[in-house]
């Protein structure tokens, strides 16, 4: 059924335009030595479900009996940027705080998904929310972080780089193929993408382990003398740290040694290190995308300039 709107002038049906995605599912024949491979489980979205931007801006101008702004995984998604601006506020005077807002923001990133899905309210809105609430949050952590670590700005500047431009890109690219959402990536054109995006669990898994590496170099720095594991809270309430001692083997004294923040970044390293590499992997994977899409429209373009020549 077509949503509700309230009273409007009429707005024109969509004209037919031309597109990269119409491009994509051009017959091989008009393509020349160009040939299009169908492949199971293709991105590729069907012409018609296509809009044009005016006609999307009206609709969600007058639509009245269903507001996507409204929908429950969007609202957690505003509730995720109210957090995430409390623990940005807190960031330079309250360690604790921050800790606490921004965790929160971060394992919310959990729960909208699942409500989207429970309550049939996934949306495009809420995908791109997401992820820009998700990449400004990380970009804000990584410069304070490089004020904090000056020895290192670099280093993190390089990650807010790729975090943003690899994001970027692949999005493009999925909006110039017709995909119906960055997340799907088919096994063809990148495993490593498609085992990342494809399983909920595997990508959770990264992206909370990157966020809480950053967090726990922030909590380190935040202290200017970071107490041990067994002197710190909680485990301090329960056992003094001498009784403690004598009790431990000494290979776990050693670790309880540390403080949390340094063995939370120790232990998240290489989950980070893995999340920058599949960055770079869809940077380069989307980059080829732009490519061919860009050798497609060549050569359509000269076999169109060669027809109207003939």
């Amino acid at each position: 059924m077509a949503p509700t709107t309230r009273s409007k002038q009429s707005t024109p049906a969509p004209e037919a335009t031309t597109s990269s995605a119409d491009i994509i599912g051009t017959p091989s024949s008009a393509l020349g030595e160009i040939k299009q491979r169908p492949r199971e489980g293709s991105r590729t979205r069907p012409r018609e479900e296509v809009v044009e931007p005016q006609y999307a801006l009206d609709l969600a101008t007058t639509t009245v009996d269903e507001n996507v702004f409204l929908f429950y995984p969007n609202l957690i998604g505003y509730s995720r940027v109210i957090l995430a601006g409390v623990s940005l506020y807190y960031m330079p005077t309250n360690p604790n705080t921050c800790f606490v807002t921004y965790g929160l923001s971060c394992l919310l990133d959990a729960v909208d998904g699942q409500v989207a899905r429970a309550f049939g309210q996934t949306s495009k809105f809420g995908a791109v929310l997401d992820m820009v609430t998700d990449r400004c949050t990380t970009a804000c952590l990584l410069c304070f972080l490089s004020n904090t670590y000056k020895s290192w700005s670099l280093i993190f500047m390089f990650l807010i780089t790729l975090d943003f431009s690899s994001h970027y890109i692949h999005m493009y690219s999925s909006l110039v193929t017709g995909s119906s959402s960055h997340k799907t990536v088919t096994s063809d054109v990148s495993r490593i993408l498609w085992y990342y995006y494809n399983d909920s669990r595997t990508l959770f898994v990264f992206c909370f382990a990157n966020e809480l590496f950053f967090v726990c170099l922030y909590m380190a720095g935040a202290a200017s003398t970071p107490k041990p594991i067994h002197s710190a809270f909680p485990v301090s309430l329960f056992i003094d740290p001498l009784d403690l001692a004598r009790m431990t083997p000494q290979s776990i004294w050693w670790i309880l040694s540390y403080s949390w923040p340094f063995i939370g970044a120790v232990l998240c390293f290489p989950i980070m290190m893995a999340k920058q590499i599949i960055n770079v992997v869809q940077f380069w994977k989307a980059s080829k995308i732009l490519v061919g899409v860009d050798l497609v429209e060549r050569q359509l373009a000269r076999e169109v300039a060669a027809g109207k020549r003939s």
